[in-house]
């Protein structure tokens, strides 16, 4: 009996997807559940498992796109499992919306080739030469999307005098996140504003209390708590930062949805802590921590990186001293943590050095007014420098869950 194996879908809003890395090679033979592919999304990369054993006939190549649906290999089921061969690696079954992701990459040089009809009218209107455009297709054929993704050069190629360099192919995700970050600079009144932190408060809760809070849930009392418990009561202070625009219309939202940017293998992912205004420190860091660890993985899925009303994004731990964090759409604001540096600073009328951390609020400035914004930054500042009264209603026991 031969199988026809199908490309499953991803989530509801994905209609193609890119066969990134093939596992297998033609004519072998697959057990049931191994993984033969690795799959790109434009929001994540997902593990193809055979959907039964049998030798593999492969229909498509490394590069191309396929519609979801579309047959991409054929096992036949007849075939006898060769003597000897080892166990393969076994993968969970795709499900739709619910991808397995593998936090790996894979890098190809393509040949130019001839543009597809579609690819010919893009460029064209787009006043660029085919010849131009480094082709993902069979055989490096320009597709429609190489012409949509494609960029007029801004100049000539560097001339590397015979000096070492390399071509590789961005991944789907990596080129979707490109996508976002420029519509977001070209369709957002996008402005920041910013403010600095005292975090000596924060310092002198987690030196008395981390040790005994790790002790008992399992998880550090780290930043993040802090920082996403100060968000949501700034949010609901300031419910124009937890809205969006649909249309002509602003959608605003009762409930605090708020995605945390974090570095994964395969590149910056957004994972979603939902409604964080049930969450107690506890809470936080055990989703803080879940979620990272399934992102470090490779085990995050689409649903989980969907559906934030706003964004933390922390590069203090690059290092970062100042940044201006880009919105990530359709939501209207974005929060940046920063280093912690030791500062003097005036303190009733002294000089004393504190641990400060420089914060800035992006924001998108069609619906948020400057008032709103800098409130909205101001009430993080509060709750952070009296974490006790204002985030532990001056129970530091009871909010840590000690």
């Amino acid at each position: 009996m031969i199988l026809e194996m199908k490309v499953p879908s991803p989530g509801e809003s994905i209609t193609e997807v890119e066969i990134a890395t093939w596992l297998v090679e033609d004519g072998d033979y697959v057990e049931k559940d191994q993984a033969i592919a690795e799959v790109d999304s434009d929001k994540a990369t997902l593990e193809l498992p055979a959907e039964a054993s049998g030798t593999i006939t492969l229909k498509a190549e490394e590069g191309d796109a396929v519609e979801v649906g579309q047959v991409v290999c054929l096992i036949d089921t007849s075939a006898e499992k060769p003597e000897g061969a080892e166990p393969a690696k076994k993968v969970e079954k795709v499900e739709a919306s619910k991808p397995t992701e593998q936090a790996t990459t894979s890098s190809q040089t393509y040949a130019t080739g001839t543009p597809s009809p579609a690819a010919n009218k893009i460029l064209a209107e787009k006043g660029m030469d085919a010849s131009k455009v480094k082709g993902t297709g069979r055989d490096g054929r320009v597709t429609k999307e190489d012409a949509v993704n494609a960029v007029p050069s801004m100049g000539q190629a560097i001339n590397v005098d015979g000096r070492g360099s390399s071509r590789s192919k961005m991944s789907m995700l990596r080129r979707k996140v490109a996508e976002r970050l420029v519509e977001a600079k070209n369709t957002t009144a996008m402005l920041t504003t910013f403010n600095e932190v005292d975090m000596s408060p924060i310092f002198a809760l987690r030196k008395e209390y981390k040790e005994t809070f790790k002790e008992k849930h399992g998880v550090g009392l780290g930043f993040m708590s802090f920082f996403t418990l100060a968000v949501v009561r700034a949010l609901k202070m300031y419910p124009a930062v937890n809205s969006m625009i649909d249309g002509k219309e602003m959608i605003s939202y009762d409930f605090c949805d708020i995605s945390i940017a974090v570095s994964g293998p395969k590149g910056l992912m957004v994972p979603v802590i939902r409604n964080a205004e049930n969450l107690s420190f506890k809470g936080v860091e055990n989703e803080v921590k879940r979620l990272a660890i399934r992102a470090r993985d490779g085990q995050i899925t689409v649903d989980e990186m969907t559906g934030g009303t706003f964004t933390i994004s922390n590069g203090g731990v690059f290092g970062s001293m100042l940044s201006t964090p880009i919105i990530n759409p359709p939501q209207s604001g974005i929060l940046g943590m920063h280093n912690i540096v030791e500062r003097p600073v005036a303190v009733e009328g002294k000089v004393e050095i504190r641990p400060i951390m420089f914060v800035a609020l992006s924001y998108d400035h069609r619906i948020i007014d400057g008032r709103e914004s800098v409130g909205f930054l101001v009430a993080v500042k509060e709750a952070l420098e009296n974490p006790v009264e204002i985030l532990m209603e001056n129970d530091v026991k009871k909010a840590l869950e000690l």
